[in-house]
């Protein structure tokens, strides 16, 4: 995944409205630090948002196979943890991380507690953070009776659940996820997302009744008019 993160929230007219924070000043712009306030954005806009409808687990999914979620979903789940002493699962392969070291906190063989059947499935990663595979056993790659009881699972082990799903062009499971958790969020590539394709996946997402809770865009380095993001 690119530096940059740019979140628009889903509207009740079914489109994507970019924030104020979409039209990146020209000068002194650091990449870095404006990826930061994006996720840290998301995060408030997404869990601590004064819906209605509280949001405890959350899907990304890319439009594109090649667009890198995982990334995304750990900065999620680390800025998260900073905002609440909740337990907080990530779901996902996330082997490499831990080989390359980019955990903000230490990997740790510490047991968690209180996690049920769980348990051995989980790694702690922080305080309040676990990572958990995406895909837990036999069985479950090709069934959506049993996807939907994992998601369940995790839903009463971890207050907070953040799901590294599929690439949604390329696999239903996106759809089933999208379906049994609290909503989904749709990762597009600046450099690669065809915009006829974005639209044609977000309005498969709301014939199946799922809610989308917005779109991020990722990939892009250099500042885009308002009025071409909101297009997206």
């Amino acid at each position: 995944m690119g530096a940059e993160v740019l979140f628009a929230r889903a509207s009740a007219q079914e489109n994507a409205r970019p924030q104020e924070s979409s039209v990146l000043p020209a000068a002194g712009w650091n990449l870095e630090s404006f990826a930061r306030e994006q996720i840290r954005g998301l995060v408030q806009q997404v869990f601590f948002s004064s819906a209605q409808t509280p949001v405890r687990q959350v899907v990304f999914s890319a439009i594109d196979k090649d667009t890198d979620v995982k990334s995304l979903c750990r900065r999620v789940g680390e800025e998260l943890a900073k905002e609440t002493t909740s337990k907080i699962a990530i779901l996902g392969d996330y082997p490499q991380l831990f080989l390359s070291g980019e955990f903000q906190a230490t990997a740790s063989d510490r047991a968690p507690t209180g996690l049920g059947t769980l348990r051995p499935a989980v790694t702690w990663v922080g305080e309040n953070l676990w990572l958990a595979p995406a895909d837990p056993g036999d069985g479950v790659r090709g069934s959506t009776s049993h996807l939907h009881s994992y998601l369940a699972e995790i839903r009463q082990e971890f207050e907070y659940s953040i799901v590294a799903g599929p690439a949604a062009a390329e696999s239903n499971q996106a759809m089933a996820m999208a379906q049994v958790a609290d909503g989904i969020i749709l990762v597009l590539s600046a450099g690669h997302t065809r915009r006829v394709t974005a639209r044609k996946i977000k309005e498969t997402f709301y014939a199946a009744q799922a809610r989308i809770l917005g779109t991020v865009l990722t990939d892009r380095v250099f500042p885009i008019p308002e009025g071409i993001y909101r297009r997206l």
